[in-house]
């Protein structure tokens, strides 16, 4: 299997990297992955990732939710539970912050396609991306969905789109550098990007360290901190305007941290865990589990 291994951050090409810990693929694998850490822009990044050919072994999982929309287990329930509350705030998200009430929305690895179709019943022209098979056949099946192959990025017209979204997709491409680019020619000039990402600052990530889920290898290429999202954003000539937070994300992760660490789930611990990192987000949603981040052009 050809593995790449990384001798400067695969973000801002410093070669000032380190080693920070070892996580294991809880989901597929089993296999040990290292997690390393550049000292200049704050990025985390796993060590000797399968390349985009190898990659897609590591997905198959019925547990893998965002593929195969599975409802098996407490977690993946209560995720399905949250997740049609969730959808309702992302939308209201998107309008208030697009500034518009229909408009032209690309939105990347829409999975088994839950919030393409949201904004689509909502009247907007929405254009989906996804890599999988089997959440594309979800998809056409469940919402009658005919979502595009990841390639078709790259044939879009420029200043196409009003708003392209990124929900918990941008760790998981091995071309950081060719999609924000891209992002940036098919943007609107009042257009917003919105991305969200986990947050390996929040208070859940330093409290379960290695079995953090959120860290989720190898799946997950990338570990952002808020401060690496806006410099590599402003190395592409995009600004954050806003940072939102994730409320119902450091539960889902908890719960599976705990199941992670000790063997079994403590929902109550999690519970409890995931509340306390919420309360250290109140009065900034830099704090969150996963953060939200929106992102226009630079003036």
């Amino acid at each position: 299997m050809s593995l790449i291994n990384y001798t400067n951050c695969p973000s801002c090409q410093s070669s000032n990297i380190s080693k920070v810990l070892r996580a294991k693929d809880y989901t597929v694998s089993n296999q040990i992955f290292e997690i390393w850490h550049c000292n200049n822009c704050t990025l985390r990044f796993t060590q000797n990732i399968p390349d985009t050919v190898n990659i897609g072994s590591y997905y198959q999982s019925t547990a893998y939710v965002s593929h195969s929309d599975t409802q098996e287990g407490l977690i993946n329930k209560l995720y399905h539970l949250i997740r049609n509350r969730t959808l309702q705030t992302k939308k209201q998200l998107i309008i208030a912050e697009s500034g518009l009430q229909k408009g032209a929305l690309l939105d990347v690895g829409a999975g088994t396609g839950a919030f393409s179709n949201t904004m689509q019943q909502a009247g907007w022209a929405v254009t989906g991306l996804e890599p999988d098979d089997t959440a594309r056949k979800v998809a056409a099946d469940k919402y009658q969905l005919q979502l595009q192959s990841p390639e078709n990025l790259f044939k879009q017209n420029n200043k196409s789109f009003d708003v392209i979204t990124m929900w918990h997709v941008l760790e998981h491409v091995h071309d950081l550098h060719q999609y924000i680019e891209t992002f940036y020619k098919i943007l609107q000039p009042n257009g917003i990007l919105v991305i969200a990402v986990p947050n390996y600052t929040s208070y859940d990530a330093e409290l379960y360290h290695q079995y953090w889920a959120a860290y989720d290898v190898p799946r997950h290429l990338y570990h952002f901190s808020p401060k690496s999202i806006e410099l590599l954003m402003a190395a592409k000539g995009l600004t954050v305007n806003a940072f939102k937070p994730m409320w119902f994300d450091s539960f889902y992760v908890s719960m599976l941290s705990e199941q992670y660490k000790n063997g079994k789930g403590n929902l109550l611990k999690a519970v409890w865990n995931g509340f306390i990192s919420n309360l250290k987000t109140i009065g900034n949603s830099k704090n969150c589990s996963s953060v939200i981040y929106v992102i226009k052009k630079q003036a």
